[in-house]
């Protein structure tokens, strides 16, 4: 699984799963805080369609947070303020780059709670659409 998808998963879903992944890795192995999880802002850049250029949308408040686990920094970055999060994400991600076989165990769970986001998502659209209204023209 990809960095991008894993970490989108982890973010969107239930922080409880991201808490159990990061504790199963702290327990096992050394983790060394590099950077503690700090707030911070960044730029976001977005494309204008009609000329198709470059411009700075506004700013979003994040945190970041940085974890040495067998010798792989691992990077954690959301937005908002959640430093807990940022911290396990980045646990998470240098299990991955230090390819512990832990990390090899995580996918089904990790499948599972997309399966779990997408059906939420699913039930939040449809709870939209009870309260669509349907305009009709009236013919005289």
């Amino acid at each position: 699984m990809k960095r991008r998808r894993r970490t989108e998963i982890l973010i969107q879903g239930d922080g409880r799963l991201a808490t159990k992944l990061a504790d199963s890795i702290a327990e096992k192995y050394e983790c060394r805080e590099v950077t503690a999880p700090e707030q911070g802002m960044i730029m976001v850049k977005m494309r204008e369609s009609a000329k198709n250029s470059l411009f700075y949308m506004g700013e979003v408040l994040i945190t970041e947070a940085k974890v040495e686990v067998s010798g792989k920094i691992g990077t954690g970055l959301l937005a908002g303020m959640d430093g807990q999060r940022a911290r396990d994400l980045a646990v998470i991600d240098a299990a991955y780059k230090a390819q512990l076989p832990e990390a090899s165990e995580w996918e089904s769970l990790l499948l599972a709670e997309e399966q779990q986001i997408i059906r939420g998502k699913a039930q939040q659209q449809a709870e939209l659409f009870e309260t669509k209204v349907s305009f009709e023209t009236m013919e005289v």
